[in-house]
């Protein structure tokens, strides 16, 4: 069977990732870059360098890697859909809920495979987490709390930090509680003299009770990448910048006192640290992407979940406006 012809555009900071992990991924052969700004980080390999989607499309792709600033999302996902070329689009979808909708319903009436780039899900320590819930390793499931802070990347120019970073936080919840947000309030601020917000903290409600935490900015002089999972048997904490599981199990506290003999608390208990394999996230997406398109069963992140994931931002963003719970 011959090898997937792939396409990429964008050579920014992440589309250099791309480009390597596409260049070296069995069955498909990139056979085309395209960038306006040409080829920055000298990641072409050899490889034509063009300048514009509709001359990719002229190269007869497959499917084609998206991974221009998110504001050309949508131009350049609609020429994608119309030209019957499936794609994976970074994340977020689109800059905003009607574009999203536009991307998803171009791509499922065109019948083709479309995904957006939610890294985050292809974490090993998150994939792990996901997998020992599933299990029932940390029974009922009563909160989630994430931390993703850092400096500020000068690359970003076009949204904020609830829909650069954000976003990731908002997928890998759903994703790993298998819930969906019914109501979310959030603050936010603007301390960096940008026309968007730099700093958001969110509380949200999941479907099945879970309440939810994010804490994302990029204000802070360290990298923080921590996601805790509670339930009714311990908590799982996830730094996905190491890729290392830890689980914290319940201890038993024994009460003397008749007073608080009744309330169900908890102590320590035994601590695990997981030994896991670790392969590159990256790389897992796109061969889930790869094996989507050949038709076989994968975890991708549909264009229906990232448009979820953006509807969920654009409520926190909302929240903040109008000092509300937005009811989703």
């Amino acid at each position: 069977m011959a090898d997937l012809r792939a396409g990429l555009i964008g050579l920014g900071m992440m589309g250099r990732h791309h480009a390597r992990v596409l260049g070296s991924l069995p069955g498909v052969e990139l056979v085309a870059v395209a960038d306006p700004g040409g080829d920055a980080h000298g990641v072409a390999g050899g490889r034509p360098v063009l300048e514009n989607v509709e001359q990719l499309i002229q190269m007869g792709i497959d499917y084609c890697m998206v991974a221009v600033p998110t504001i050309y999302h949508e131009p350049i996902g609609l020429a994608l859909a119309e030209a019957g070329v499936h794609a994976m689009i970074e994340k977020p979808l689109a800059h905003d809920t009607p574009s999203s909708e536009r991307i998803a319903e171009a791509f499922e009436s065109a019948g083709l495979v479309g995904a957006v780039g939610h890294i985050e899900r292809y974490n090993p320590a998150l994939q792990q987490a996901r997998v020992r819930i599933e299990a029932g390793e940390l029974g009922d499931v009563y909160q989630v709390v994430t931390r993703r802070q850092g400096p500020f990347p000068a690359r970003i120019a076009d949204v904020g930090v609830v829909k650069d970073l954000g976003t990731h936080d908002i997928d890998l919840t759903v994703w790993v509680t298998q819930q969906e947000y019914t109501s979310i309030s959030a603050r936010t601020t603007h301390r960096s003299g940008r026309e968007h917000e730099d700093m958001v903290a969110a509380v949200g409600l999941l479907s099945r009770g879970t309440i939810t935490n994010h804490l994302v900015n990029w204000l802070s002089p360290f990298k923080e990448r921590v996601t805790i999972i509670t339930g009714s048997k311990g908590a799982f904490v996830a730094d996905t910048l190491t890729a290392d599981l830890t689980f914290h199990a319940n201890g038993e506290i024994e009460q003397s006192w008749d007073g608080i003999s009744k309330f169900r608390g908890v102590s320590e208990g035994d601590i695990v640290r997981y030994a896991i394999a670790k392969p590159e996230p990256l790389r897992i997406e796109h061969e889930q992407f790869r094996d989507a398109v050949l038709g076989k069963d994968t975890d991708i992140v549909t264009m229906t979940q990232g448009l979820r994931t953006v509807r969920v931002a654009e409520a926190c963003i909302e929240s903040s406006r109008t000092s509300t719970t937005v009811t989703l």
